[in-house]
């Protein structure tokens, strides 16, 4: 886009724009956003194809060299044996008469079309004639019919699930892909850093440099601890080590906080102590579900640690306010949405200050004076002050 004006119109002016790769994502969060998935064609288009089976639709298959369509269409037809297929096309001689490729698929009767030309042919493709198309829906999808046609290796799951497929796709081709990867994607994450300034400006640049730098530095030196820990509380009670919490984020996008489990297997459905705090926000001192090992993680917040992986993923911050549940926002006064401005914290005001002593509304008054605030500054103090209030211990139960 940055190079050609004409890509970047194609883009544009498209119904929809589908994230894919680990570039896209990594430039939406230095802009202070996330991607709900990651959607490549390889991995959406057989769901999609297989709701459109589903609805009696069928599909035309628009790219690739010779025979990689056909192929292609047969392993689609194999894995979805409802799926209608409207017709193949290649995309080299096939690809040379737009026109006559065009009679094609308006004349299969096709509801769906996949064009698999490469980036950017295929979006420059579908800018010019898309208007032209009968079929409902017309899709890029890179080089889907290779994978699915056998003639490229995907990636093992491992790799996949490590965002480092591009790295396979080097290897795999690295003569073809060396200047989109080893060239392109510095540049591109340069363009997004700058991107990120002008949104986010300085200070929302340097608070997230911050959290990356010092939360990676954080989960090397614990990381015997982490391990140590984690066996602790397999030896102590049933259950997993890692405790796994559906919160809410910066400005009401939920998220998963991980923990260290302190309490024991299913302790939400056996929750029978009241709560020793006003307000929302539920605290029991005298917790019967919390484990000895889980006594200890809490006295010193250890528990807390896991959430150095939520800051390095952009789920929360170093400093901020404390992750509120779902059932906690919906019952928010109004004035309490302000804190979610701002990303949760792994510590903050609340955290240095007493914890569950401090009542619900002064938490929401000490969150807002810092979501305001937007300190740098008052950042690093928290931070500091954070090792006291562990060694302190105060009001943590």
């Amino acid at each position: 886009m940055a190079r050609d004006p004409a890509y970047a119109a194609a883009l544009a002016t498209a119904d929809m724009v589908l994230p894919d790769g680990i570039g896209v994502e990594l430039a939406a969060r230095m802009a202070g956003c996330r991607f709900s998935a990651n959607l490549n064609g390889t991995d959406l288009v057989p769901p999609l194809l297989a709701e459109g089976a589903r609805r009696g639709m069928s599909v035309f298959l628009f790219g690739a060299a010779p025979d990689v369509a056909a192929d292609a269409a047969g392993a689609l037809q194999r894995r979805l044996p409802n799926l209608r297929i409207a017709g193949c096309r290649d995309g080299y001689a096939g690809a040379a008469d737009p026109e006559a490729a065009i009679a094609e698929i308006n004349g299969s009767g096709a509801d769906i079309v996949l064009v698999a030309l490469g980036v950017p042919a295929q979006d420059l493709w579908l800018a010019r004639h898309a208007g032209r198309l009968a079929p409902r829906l017309a899709l890029g999808v890179g080089a889907l019919f290779d994978f699915l046609a056998g003639r490229v290796p995907r990636a093992p799951e491992p790799l996949r699930r490590a965002r480092l497929e591009w790295a396979w796709r080097l290897a795999m081709e690295p003569r073809r892909l060396a200047g989109r990867y080893l060239l392109g994607n510095p540049a591109f994450l340069i363009r997004a850093a700058r991107h990120a300034l002008a949104v986010q400006g300085p200070l929302g640049l340097q608070r997230r440099l911050l959290d990356i730098g010092l939360s990676a530095l954080a989960l090397v030196a614990l990381a015997p601890l982490l391990l140590l820990i984690a066996a602790a509380i397999r030896l102590d009670s049933p259950g997993p080590a890692l405790f796994r919490q559906q919160c809410i984020g910066r400005d009401g996008r939920p998220f998963t906080m991980l923990k260290f489990r302190s309490m024991i297997r299913d302790a939400e459905r056996s929750r029978t102590t009241p709560s020793d705090r006003e307000g929302i926000c539920f605290k029991a001192r005298h917790d019967r579900r919390i484990t000895r090992v889980g006594r200890v993680l809490r006295r010193f917040s250890l528990d807390e640690l896991p959430q150095i992986l939520n800051v390095l993923r952009g789920d929360m911050a170093l400093v901020g306010p404390r992750p509120a549940l779902p059932r906690e926002v919906a019952a928010y006064p109004a004035h309490a949405f302000e804190r979610l401005r701002v990303r949760p914290g792994l510590t903050g005001l609340w955290q240095v200050s007493g914890r569950a002593e401090i009542s619900f509304e002064r938490m929401i008054e000490m969150d807002i004076a810092h979501a305001r605030a937007r300190s740098i500054l008052l950042d690093l103090l928290v931070i500091a002050l954070t090792f006291r209030a562990l060694w302190t211990g105060r009001g943590a139960y």
